[in-house]
């Protein structure tokens, strides 16, 4: 019950600021063009100063076996999802099931999760958090883009993968850890005062993706909502029951359950553009799942507590 709460907090916390971001947004403070450059601010610079940030603690053998434990139950976890997600959709036909897949199967886990995971369980738990996004952007950037794209072109996956730095940033942050190589003074204030921007500006992003939407038409799109239930309520609700039969426990199965609870993956807009699929369908299916998240993961913590 008390992870319940916390998660209720926090995610109360998220939303005021993804609200700032909104109302920035619709007032012309946070210009819709900007949206590109504080993404690539947050995904190249402040994320990975926040990985990497993360790994500075004590060698312990037991957050060694639990971060190793973590990187299995990510692919479980990311690999269930994909598997009911498929399945849903095995005979579609739709032009809008590649993304209808994509948003299912990848959740917001570097904008939602992280300052999320970070406010419940610090640096351990965020430890843990890096072993799922580092599952999860190998797949992404794998399956993910298949999906998306329709013909993967390897030679496209792997300049993806070559350009992710939060992978380099997690090779670094497990040296530093291994090794127990210490960081000066000089090099380890930026990297916490960069850490501590993670959460404000993956917010404000959040909020201009919301203001940026058609709520009206979200609302009222079945198709949108079909997602929603699967991304937001059957997905965790497989994952945790998976867990629970497994007898997955601890702080790392918990970081890796709620991460996948988290909404839709904001770079589903991105790739719909990319690629020529339906922009509206895939912004909406970001904005209601996000918005839904605010019930939706305080519930998931509390069952989490109660199984696991």
């Amino acid at each position: 019950m008390e992870l319940a709460l916390i998660t209720a907090q926090q995610v109360a916390v998220l939303f005021l600021l993804i609200g700032t971001g909104a109302v920035a947004a619709k007032t012309g403070v946070l210009k819709p063009e900007s949206k590109q450059a504080l993404s690539n601010l947050l995904v190249y610079i402040i994320v990975p100063a926040m990985i990497i940030n993360s790994y500075r603690m004590d060698f312990s053998m037991e957050i060694l076996r639990n971060l190793l434990a973590a990187f299995g139950m990510s692919i479980l976890a990311i690999c269930a999802g994909m598997g009911i997600t498929l399945l849903l959709t095995a005979k579609n036909k739709d032009s809008r099931t590649p993304i209808f897949r994509f948003a299912c199967i990848f959740s917001n886990a570097a904008y939602m999760g992280f300052p999320l995971i970070s406010a419940l369980f610090g640096s351990e738990g965020l430890l843990y958090a890096s072993a799922y996004v580092t599952m999860f952007n190998l797949l992404l950037w794998t399956v993910g883009y298949g999906i998306v794209s329709g013909s993967p072109d390897p030679r496209a996956v792997v300049h993806s993968l070559v350009r992710t730095p939060i992978l380099y940033a997690i090779l670094v942050g497990l040296c530093i850890y291994l090794l127990q190589i210490p960081l000066p003074e000089l090099v380890v204030q930026p990297l916490q005062l960069l850490a501590n921007v993670n959460t404000p500006l993956s917010m404000l992003i959040s909020g201009m993706l919301l203001a940026a939407g058609n709520m009206r038409s979200v609302v009222c799109s079945g198709h949108i909502w079909k997602l929603s239930a699967v991304r937001m309520v059957l997905i965790p609700a497989v994952c945790i029951l998976l867990f629970a039969l497994l007898g997955f426990r601890g702080t790392a199965a918990q970081v890796v359950v709620l991460l996948e609870c988290c909404p839709a993956a904001a770079i589903t807009s991105v790739f719909a553009v990319q690629f020529g699929h339906d922009e509206g369908f895939a912004a909406g299916s970001v904005v209601l799942t996000t918005l839904l998240s605010i019930v939706v993961l305080p519930l998931c913590a509390l069952v989490i507590t109660l199984v696991m």
